[in-house]
């Protein structure tokens, strides 16, 4: 500072504390300000909060709001959210938008007044109808999520959009999620490019991360890779986990040149930062010398680490480690625990491979019954080994009812792989083929049709807006 500011600010100073000692609630205000600055004197908050005391006594809204804020964050004050709503409310009560505003977070929060989200919306209302952007932002997300009003798309979308026009960058970011979700308007994936737009450039780095994903995608625009990596890498340079994640994606093939190790970074970095799928990743690539020499000591750690996170891709995988061997000791009750924690979770190949160890008694003790569980779970997940092997048993008899039109049924939905968004594996697809075949030439014809009938309703299921997935028979 200069020697021409330090004196100019000592002049200001003097010149205010004259005036507030006089009564003048104005000065007081601003006398308290330059203390709270440093500004022509020494910092000094308990200074600050006295004077802001005597001009808010005086009914000085905008001191009222400043002295609610001090005692919120125990500021030249001790602590007391029940004073700081009282202060709130007395200047929200003469029209300041910043207490109306500060008084419904105390309301959203439950913090010096009872919890209220009906109250809160009352003066984010209040606060927003005078042109405020938090709190028309603070309205908007009250819509959005029906708290303390009930839920209305199209009137959170008109506070979103009153807020992003002003800049407010969380608003940008949620008018552009509505429009790519299309809540309250129709679908516009353009529109939501553009406010994605105008928040990542602004430095929000979850808009960054969206907006490189649409270039990636190419959506609202025509797919561009170099500004997809471009916004992804601003996003994970401002701390963004998924940016990495969505990074370390693209870099691994598919619109870009392949950069196997570039994309491994990304996922270590991602990794380190607890994003479960990217230990995951991390842990493929180690195990399968992608990027790097292959780790098997590595990759298992980092299968761990997803699996126990609760990622189910990882606990499949440590139950086919466990099962042949790789990288650990053979333990067929680990495989059996992985899989089931997996399976447990929903996923098909997991639910098949605990069902096959069920049926051979291997890990676990043979148990038909369970077998066909697993088997049935993953089935109905178009999954075309579980429905080969559930079609066996309904042949056999084992864990459920011989029944040879549904073990035809299953065979044939295995060996034609319906539903599923690739063909069945090729000596799966051989081997229910066979199987299907046998089925079928021990049908008599009423059978037969009732075996395609079976079919044809199971395959309308799968387009049918309401899928049987909570079904019991089959």
């Amino acid at each position: 500072m200069s020697e021409d500011a330090a004196r100019q600010g000592l002049d200001t100073y003097q010149w205010f504390q004259r005036a507030a000692a006089t009564g003048n609630p104005y000065a007081q205000f601003n006398l308290a300000q330059l203390y709270l600055r440093g500004a022509g004197v020494a910092r000094d908050d308990v200074q600050a909060a006295a004077w802001m005391a005597r001009a808010a006594a005086s009914g000085l809204a905008y001191a009222q709001n400043h002295l609610g804020a001090m005692y919120y964050n125990g500021r030249g004050v001790c602590c007391d959210h029940a004073r700081a709503a009282h202060w709130f409310r007395r200047a929200a009560l003469q029209g300041d938008r910043s207490a109306q505003h500060n008084l419904g977070l105390l309301y959203r929060k439950g913090r010096g007044v009872p919890r209220s989200h009906k109250a809160a919306i009352g003066w984010f209302c209040r606060a927003a109808e005078q042109g405020m952007a938090r709190a028309q932002a603070q309205l908007a997300e009250g819509y959005l999520l029906g708290l303390g009003v009930n839920v209305s798309h199209p009137l959170a979308m008109a506070w979103f959009r009153k807020a992003a026009m002003q800049g407010h960058v969380a608003a940008q970011v949620q008018l552009a999620q509505m429009y790519a979700r299309g809540q309250g308007v129709a679908p516009s994936p353009a529109q939501a490019l553009y406010w994605f737009r105008h928040a990542a450039g602004a430095g929000d780095p979850t808009a960054q991360r969206q907006l490189g994903l649409a270039y990636a995608e190419g959506r609202g625009a025509g797919p561009d890779p170099a500004l997809a990596v471009q916004w992804l890498e601003r996003a994970a340079a401002g701390g963004e986990r998924e940016a990495l994640y969505a990074l370390g994606g693209l870099l691994s093939g598919g619109a870009l040149p392949r950069d196997s190790r570039r994309a491994l970074r990304c996922y270590l970095q991602a990794a380190a930062q607890g994003h479960v799928q990217a230990q995951y990743r991390v842990a493929r690539m180690l195990a399968g010398g992608c990027g790097v020499s292959r780790d098997p000591a590595r990759a298992l750690a980092f299968y761990v680490q997803a699996a126990e996170a609760g990622a189910a891709n990882a606990q499949f995988a440590l139950g086919l480690l466990y099962a042949k061997g790789q990288g650990v000791a053979r333990d067929l009750v680990q495989a059996a625990a992985w899989y089931r924690r997996a399976a447990q979770q929903g996923d098909a190949s997991a639910q098949n491979n605990l069902g096959a160890m069920y049926a051979c008694g291997v890990g676990v003790p043979r148990d038909d019954v369970l077998a066909a569980h697993w088997y049935r779970l993953a089935a109905r997940q178009d999954h075309a080994p579980a429905q080969h092997n559930l079609g066996g048993l309904y042949a056999a008899g084992r864990g459920v009812v011989k029944d040879p039109v549904r073990a035809c049924m299953w065979a044939w939905l295995a060996r034609q792989g319906k539903g599923l968004e690739k063909a069945a594996p090729a000596d799966v697809a051989l081997a229910a083929s066979t199987a299907a075949n046998d089925y079928t030439a021990s049908l008599s014809p009423a059978e037969r049709s009732r075996a395609r009938a079976l079919v044809e309703r199971w395959l309308a299921s799968r387009t049918s807006p309401r899928r049987l997935l909570g079904r019991t028979g089959a």
